[in-house]
């Protein structure tokens, strides 16, 4: 789906924890085996993003062994290299 050119939600990135809580929101209402919904509303890019090239890699979510997100409301495969708006370190 990220090679096929889907278009995901990449901003706004949320700056507290209230905004962050509305995209987890918003996650929780996609079915559970809605995979491009997850993907499109964590706005999940194939490559680093933003000024200091952020990956999943060095997200706090991330399942270095699994290349895996473990946030709850995502639990999806990652590569090391994408980014989401959820990151956090």
């Amino acid at each position: 789906m990220m090679e096929d050119g889907l278009k995901t939600q990449t901003e706004p990135f949320p700056e507290d924890h209230v905004q962050f809580e509305a995209v987890l929101k918003e996650l929780r209402e996609l079915p559970e085996d809605d995979l491009e919904g997850k993907l499109v509303v964590s706005g999940f890019v194939d490559h680093p993003y933003g000024e200091d090239d952020q990956r999943c890699l060095e997200c706090m979510y991330y399942l270095v062994h699994r290349k895996w997100c473990d946030l709850p409301e995502l639990a999806v495969p990652v590569e090391p290299e994408w980014w989401c708006r959820l990151w956090r370190i």
